[in-house]
C-alpha cells in the first residue's frame, strides 16, 4: 500500500467483506463465483492485499444482502486507490476557486489525456508495475472533474512550447493531447497559454509551479521536484510564486493566440 491510512481503510473494507460473507455462511469460492470473481480475489481484498472495483462492493453487497452498508464503502476505497499526495493535492483542488499552473517538461497533470498520463508513467525509471502505473493514471484523470464542477473554477495554463512538440508515447499520443488541449481551451472558465521557446524574457527559469486560490481566500503554490512535492503555505513564499506566474501569463502568448498555435501544430503532427 502506498501509505498507512491507505492501507487501514483497506483492512477495513476486507473485515466488513469477511463479516457479511460468514455470515451469510459462503466461502470465498462461493462469494466469488456469485459476483463473478476468483477466490484468489475474494481472498486478497479480505486481508487487504487487493483494492476492491466499486463492481465488487456493489455486486457483494447485492449477494450477501448487506442493505447497501459494503456499497457505501465505494467513496473510501476509490479515495485508497490513489497516492497520499495525490488525495491531498485533489483536496485542495476540490476547494480552489482559482488554480494556475505552468508546466515546462510535459503536460499539467489536470490537461493530461489517459494515455499521455500512461506514457510518462510506463518510462519511470525505476520502473513501476503494471498495477502502480494504472493506479497513477486513475489518480491522475480523477482530478479532471475539476473541469466540471460547478459552480466553476477559474482554471489557467501555460505550457512550454516544447511539451506540445515532445512526441511522449508516440505521434498519436501527442496528436490526441492536442486535440485535447483545444476542447479545453473552448471552456469559458479554462484559459490556455503557451510560452514561445524563443523568448528572450523568461520569469519561469525556477520550473514549474501551481497556485491554487481556496474559498476563504487563502492562496497556496504546489511544486513537484524529482523525490519530492510539497504544499507551500509560507504568505511569503506564495507572494513570491504569485509574481512569478503572473509575468509567465504576461510573457506568453494569449489564450487565442495559443489555441491558434496548438491547432497550427495538430494540423503538423
Amino acid at each position: 500500500m502506498e501509505d498507512e491510512e491507505s492501507g487501514a481503510v483497506l483492512r477495513t473494507v476486507g473485515r466488513q467483506i469477511k463479516l457479511w460473507r460468514e455470515a451469510a455462511g459462503l466461502k470465498q469460492a462461493e462469494l466469488g463465483t456469485a459476483i463473478g470473481y476468483g477466490e484468489e480475489q475474494v481472498s486478497a481484498v479480505e486481508r487487504a492485499r487487493r483494492i476492491p472495483s466499486p463492481e465488487f462492493l456493489e455486486n457483494a453487497d447485492r449477494v450477501l444482502e448487506a442493505g447497501g452498508k459494503i456499497a457505501a464503502l465505494k467513496k473510501d476505497v476509490v479515495e485508497a486507490r490513489y497516492p497520499k499526495k495525490v488525495r491531498d493535492l485533489a483536496k485542495l483542488e476540490a476547494e480552489a476557486v482559482e488554480l494556475g499552473g505552468y508546466g515546462n517538461h510535459n503536460m499539467h497533470g489536470l490537461l493530461q489525456t489517459p494515455e499521455y498520463a500512461r506514457a510518462l508513467y510506463d518510462m519511470r525509471r525505476p520502473s513501476y508495475s503494471e498495477d502502480e502505473v494504472e493506479q497513477h493514471v486513475a489518480a491522475r484523470m480523477a482530478r479532471q472533474e475539476i473541469f466540471e464542477r460547478r459552480p466553476a473554477a477559474t482554471l489557467t495554463f501555460v505550457q512550454e512550447e516544447v511539451t506540445l512538440s515532445r512526441p511522449l508515447g508516440g505521434r498519436m499520443v501527442l496528436r490526441h493531447q492536442l486535440e485535447r488541449l483545444l476542447e479545453l481551451g473552448q471552456l469559458r472558465h479554462v484559459e490556455i497559454q503557451v510560452m514561445p521557446t524563443n523568448r528572450e524574457d523568461h520569469a519561469g527559469m525556477g520550473g514549474e509551479l501551481g497556485l491554487l486560490k481556496l474559498k476563504e481566500g487563502t492562496t497556496v503554490g504546489y511544486s513537484e521536484a524529482p523525490l519530492t512535492s510539497r504544499v507551500i503555505s509560507n504568505p511569503k513564499e506564495v507572494q513570491i510564486l504569485e509574481l512569478r506566474y503572473g509575468i509567465i501569463r504576461a510573457q506568453a502568448l494569449t489564450p487565442r493566440e495559443s489555441l491558434a498555435f496548438i491547432e497550427k501544430l495538430r494540423g503538423e503532427t
